[in-house]
């Protein structure tokens, strides 16, 4: 991106497309080139742990799946001599007259989603990285854990590798170092907390005993455990049963081991004894840093960027940069995670349609799916088509086998085996081969049809062939990935696989979809900080919305939130969000109301609403559910008992008011995790640390003499928030960590309370009499069990409602049309409330500026004649899809509702239900098939 110009709602945009040298139209993606090529350097996908060609893929599956040159290692663009891919290239793709070319693009918005880079450990002299070669940064590791990596998956260190069969090869222990190139202003000016890199090693330490072929010992030396995500405190307490050590300590320094040749760190135990402990192999956990590209074009384009190099955004409005029609999302906008990246992404979307509501539509170009071709009286032609999934599945099963067993199936007109089935190119030669072979079913064994199914449904409806004549083999998850250390035994079950699905495939029928309107209006429970943002956004698309609050208020728990960590008044903001809501015409709220029943599907909801005198229904096409959360009540710490024992929306309110009890306290003590990363709730509750910090920095504000102290197990102050714990520790707070096993005790005094705790530095325990004490009590859920059940959306085993993937569908149910945000889904401060909000809300237009839905396919049908009323059927349909005639006396599908998950077929001793697409004669084929194998 080179320039911009212009204004929001009119912005004209220069890029610059560089020159690949290969002409896309013509590359077969056959590797001649790359083969004949004589030049080799450093991959920098594979982190420099291997080395690729001058002309070569990007990555394994890279899309389009086409060669590029490098042109500053290409010997003939720098020294004008070679010309071997040239020569070699069988199509004549090459094209050394490719010339940089300026695009002028006329856009509304402008999103910039750059991303990051990972610290370059090089910089420092303590972990001898770069002189080491079994020191890799995370990355690397990333990179052998791998199947398309340097190793093919093998866990090797580097320092081995060319003997990666050797079992002296392989690591018998790693260690993980946190916080390298973070939290740390000395060595690299990055005071900030990178968010990921605690989850990300505990992950690899997971990984990386499940890679070794031996066992493992795996040790992660950290400062704090910032593992404060949904389940995240649950994923490390299972790398903690799984034997991973956790180690408290900074480490001094890496040196080789003269006598053993392994990494020697040097560092300082709970005894405050120094410890030299060899390891084969170190893994520097890198911070996430603004890449100096990302800083130049944000120069370009006048977008601030804040004192840590990130683009500089307010905490009301998470995505907008204070460049107007300009927005960021992910690890631009500051340091964060997958499922946190991909809730910006949405919500900057929203944001940036905002204002281009009135253009919707006007330039949109459709693309027309050709007729779908009859084959009803055609002859069963299946075409089957075998990926190697580079060495994903390649590496393991001999895929040419299957492909030359495949050849021998019954009805198999067509046998081809893909380098990458899911790719673009392969795509379109898919779509050909149907056309040129008159293929009528395929069959496309590679890996889950969870994720690529829906692709090559799309694959056969541009040939002209209805989306439900595929049928998938996985012989990646269910075959080469379980089966590795077996390739005998992995490649007779991909036969097994492929025929079984050959002998379905063969008795598939078209299946159809039936188009419903949709009611282009919404609903939103909950009027809170989430609710409310989320209903803004919607109207200010051109979207009705109905806006229901059980209480008889707006505004939820931000009433009672004093600031945010960046110090903005949230009281105020609150209050201008309820004004704007009010004021808004498309929005109607509906306070002191419940929800009483719910009816339809996607599109066309019908929600009958209570407001204890009458009883109204509205019809939307899309609810989001944002019902909050609620901070517990402690059953510990004299809570309930004495005045001076107070929880921090408590504490909130005392400074908020300038009560005597703060302003009047020389002495206050914190205790953090209290309820919380228990065995009752065991998770973290995200907000209380930095919280902590707020209250703590405001009493010092107003007398820097009171003595805080902070009783703590992690803190975690996780991304910018670092800031406020550097604060709270320059202005004199005092941090001591605690076991879960020796809590802190509390006495009353006459006064106060007295806290006793352990100093882990002294050994001894010590004791505070305090004027006020604050718990962090932990955040629970509210009880939102009546209302799943009327959305028919789940929760998770801690009340919070469970989204449909936690890193690709972070804001959306698995029930079409039913959105969530805020803390409904779990713990979150203000600025990612507001973010989930937007995101929802994005989500949610997708179903309301759609003209209809689509609705049948893969469903349930129950053949009245069979059905013998017993509703089983109903009983275990998880999606409620299924409502009773009683009248006939029969059992009915919602095909709108149904999900196409079986339960009702399974169940049924009549063998009523059918299931679309799993007949039970499909069902019965495939396993004939494999019985005679």
């Amino acid at each position: 991106m080179k320039g911009i110009t212009g204004q929001a709602g009119s912005f004209s945009v220069t890029v610059v497309q560089h020159p690949r040298y290969v002409d896309m139209d013509k590359c077969i993606a056959c590797g001649a080139c790359a083969e004949k090529c004589p030049k080799r350097v450093s991959d920098g996908y594979n982190e420099g742990l291997a080395r690729r060609k001058a002309i070569y893929v990007p990555y394994s599956q890279a899309v389009p799946l086409k060669y590029v040159i490098d042109a500053e290692q290409c010997i003939y663009l720098q020294k004008g001599k070679c010309r071997a891919c040239e020569k070699f290239c069988p199509s004549g793709a090459i094209r050394f007259d490719d010339t940089e070319k300026e695009l002028i693009l006329q856009v509304g918005s402008v999103l910039l989603a750059p991303g990051f880079k990972s610290f370059d450990p090089a910089r420092l002299d303590t972990y001898g990285y770069g002189e080491l070669a079994d020191v890799v940064t995370s990355l690397q590791f990333e990179r052998i854990l791998s199947a398309t990596g340097p190793y093919g998956g093998h866990l090797v260190r580097p320092s081995t590798a060319a003997s990666k069969h050797d079992t002296k090869a392989a690591p018998r222990n790693i260690a993980w170092l946190q916080c390298v190139g973070s939290r740390d202003l000395n060595r690299c000016d990055n005071e900030y907390c990178s968010s990921v890199c605690c989850m990300y090693a505990v992950k690899q330490a997971i990984m990386a005993k499940d890679h070794s072929r031996e066992p493992l010992d795996c040790t992660i030396f950290y400062m704090d455990m910032r593992t404060q995500g949904k389940d995240f405190d649950r994923y490390l307490e299972r790398a903690r049963r799984a034997g991973v050590r956790f180690v408290r300590c900074r480490v001094h320094t890496a040196t080789r081991n003269a006598a053993t040749g392994a990494v020697q760190l040097r560092y300082v135990d709970d005894n405050g004894l120094s410890v030299d402990e060899d390891f084969d192999m170190v893994v520097l956990s890198t911070g996430l840093e603004v890449s100096p590209e990302a800083v130049e074009l944000a120069g370009r384009l006048g977008v601030e960027l804040d004192e840590d190099r990130f683009a500089r955004t307010e905490d009301f409005l998470p995505v907008a940069t204070r460049v107007p029609g300009i927005y960021a999302c992910g690890a631009f906008s500051g340091p964060k995670d997958i499922p946190q990246s991909v809730m910006e992404a949405s919500a900057a979307a929203s944001a940036a349609t905002e204002s281009l509501a009135l253009a919707r539509n006007t330039r949109t170009r459709s693309v027309p799916a050709p007729p779908q071709r009859n084959i009803a009286r055609e002859a069963v032609r299946i075409g089957v088509f075998v990926c190697n999934c580079g060495i994903n599945i390649g590496g393991v099963v001999r895929v040419p086998e299957v492909a030359a067993f495949a050849a021998t199936l019954p009805n198999v007109a067509y046998v081809e085996e893909n380098l990458f089935t899911c790719s673009q190119d392969t795509q379109d030669n898919i779509a050909a081969v149907i056309r040129d072979k008159g293929l009528n079913r395929v069959v496309v064994a590679a890996c889950t049809p969870r994720t690529h199914e829906a692709l090559f449904q799309e694959t056969l409806v541009s040939a002209g062939m209805n989306r439900f004549l595929v049928e998938m083999a996985n012989i990646r998850n269910h075959d080469s990935w379980v089966h590795a250390d077996d390739p005998d035994a992995a490649t007779d079950k991909a036969k097994d696989l492929v025929a079984m699905a050959v002998a379905k495939a063969a008795l598939l029928s078209p299946l159809q979809q039936t188009d419903l309107p949709v009611c282009r209006q919404a609903l939103i429970v909950g009027g809170g900080l989430s609710g409310m943002s989320a209903a803004l956004s919607l109207a200010s698309h051109g979207y009705p919305v109905h806006l229901v609050e059980n209480s008889e208020i707006l505004g939820g728990n931000a009433r009672e939130l004093n600031a945010t960590w960046r110090n903005a008044d949230i009281g105020a903001h609150v209050r201008e969000l309820i004004a704007a809501v009010e004021q808004n015409e498309r929005i109607q709220i509906h306070t002191g109301t419940r929800i009483s029943r719910v009816d339809g599907f996607v599109g066309n909801f019908k929600t009958e609403l209570d407001d204890g005198t009458a009883r109204t229904t509205v019809e939307h096409g899309v609810a989001i559910l944002a019902t909050g959360a609620v901070e517990s009540r402690p059953t510990e710490y004299l809570y309930g008992e004495h005045p001076s024992v107070v929880t921090h929306l408590e504490m909130d309110a005392l400074l908020r008011h300038g009560d005597t009890r703060v302003t009047g306290a020389k002495s206050v003590v914190f205790i953090q995790c209290v309820g919380s990363r228990d065995d009752h709730r065991p998770y973290c509750s995200k907000v209380c640390c930095t919280h902590t910090m707020q209250s703590a920095l405001a009493l010092k504000a107003l007398d820097n003499d009171v003595d805080v102290y902070v009783l703590y197990r992690d803190i975690r102050t996780y991304g910018q928030r670092e800031s406020l714990y550097r604060r709270a520790r320059e202005a004199g707070v005092l941090f001591f960590p605690y076991d879960p096993d020796r809590k802190p005790s509390v006495v009353a005094e006459a006064d106060g309370v007295s806290v006793t705790f352990e100093d882990p530095v002294l050994g001894q325990r010590l004791c505070v009499d305090a004027d006020l004490l604050c718990l962090a009590a932990a955040i629970e859920a509210r009880d939102n069990d009546g209302l799943a059940r009327l959305f028919k959306v789940p929760r998770d085993g801690d009340g919070w409602l469970l989204e449909a993937h936690q890193k690709l569908r972070p804001v959306e149910f698995a029930t079409d049309g039913v959105y969530l945000c805020g803390m409904a889904h779990y713990p979150k401060p203000v600025e990612e409330s507001i973010a989930q909000a937007r995101a929802a809300a994005s989500r949610a237009l997708t179903i309301l500026a759609a003209d209809h839905i689509r609705v049948g396919g893969v469903v349930s049908r129950i053949d009245e004649h069979r059905c013998v009323g017993c509703r089983g059927c109903m009983n275990v349909c998880p999606y409620g899809a299924i409502d009773f005639d009683d009248e006939q006396n029969v059992a009915r599908v919602n095909e709108a509702l149904c999900k196409g998950c079986g339960a009702c077929a399974a169940t049924c001793p009549s063998e009523a239900p059918v299931l679309l697409g799993f007949s039970n004669p499909q069902i019965y084929a495939q396993i004939r098939s494999a019985l005679c194998a």
